[in-house]
């Protein structure tokens, strides 16, 4: 049996339903199907889905998310592939999609990501899971003791050169989430930042991401040094970047932040 399903850059595919084996080359997205309650049917991730820890070490590795390896994907025989329009080359999409079933999903708020878990539920045939997830992300969204003060916050994603999130990303949506402002919000995408450039903002706290560049303390100090009055700290980029079942944790680590005595609400 085949079903049509429309992804979310507006392609359709057909699949063979239900799903028996699916590919995932998104690490949240990897997450999302095991809280669904999949288990076998997932026969490939990348080499950066570290969450199940299980399958990590189990699960057929397919290349990184930017370094797919098609043959592999292609020995799978998969009857899902689930991909994601930031995180995936639109050229090596573009080649397994001449042959193979894949599903591009395309995420830059909140909104966009509980339509893709409910999407997901409905392909997987896991729909009341995903419900079930859906009010629960939601609920703890709810929950979040929003920022009293609109701090003016600058979220950085990598070192040489400087990259920070820019508003039409996932990021700076999860920022508003917290009651708080992106510095960066007229810009799109990634916007590169000078020291120069940095030295100049008019920002209340830089947030620097554990991922994809490991920050660590050396960085806060360099940033110190040239914003000597803005607070610096060390954020989990998964809570903030991750737009599948690890919302569900986000919203108690955004509250921790907004809270501790390191962010002044």
């Amino acid at each position: 049996m085949y079903r049509i399903f429309t992804d979310m850059t507006g392609r359709t595919i057909e699949v063979n339903f239900p799903l028996q084996r699916i590919v995932s080359l998104v690490p949240s997205q990897t997450e999302l199907l095991y809280d669904l309650g999949l288990a076998d049917e997932v026969v490939g991730i990348t080499k950066f889905c570290v969450h199940p820890q299980d399958w990590f070490r189990d699960k057929k590795r397919v290349g990184g998310t930017k370094t797919i390896n098609i043959d592999i994907v292609r020995s799978l025989r998969p009857d899902l592939i689930l991909a994601n329009k930031e995180e995936n080359t639109k050229e090596q999409i573009e080649e397994m999609a001449k042959s193979l079933p894949v599903w591009v999903s395309d995420i830059q708020t909140m909104g966009d990501a509980m339509c893709m878990i409910r999407n997901v539920g409905v392909m997987t045939g896991m729909m009341n899971n995903a419900m079930a997830l859906d009010r629960e992300i939601k609920a703890g969204f709810k929950s979040i003791k929003k920022s009293q003060v609109r701090r003016r916050v600058a979220y950085f994603i990598w070192r040489d050169p400087w990259m920070c999130a820019g508003g039409d990303t996932f990021i700076s949506d999860m920022i508003t989430q917290m009651g708080w402002e992106n510095v960066f919000a007229e810009d799109n995408r990634y916007p590169e930042v000078s020291d120069e450039e940095l030295a100049s903002l008019d920002v209340d706290l830089v947030l620097l991401s554990s991922e994809p560049f490991p920050f660590k303390e050396e960085h806060i100090a360099h940033i110190k040094a040239l914003l000597p009055h803005t607070e610096v700290m060390l954020v989990d980029g998964e809570m903030f970047s991750w737009y599948g079942s690890r919302m569900k944790l986000a919203s108690p680590y955004f509250n921790g932040l907004i809270s501790s005595g390191l962010v002044r609400g």
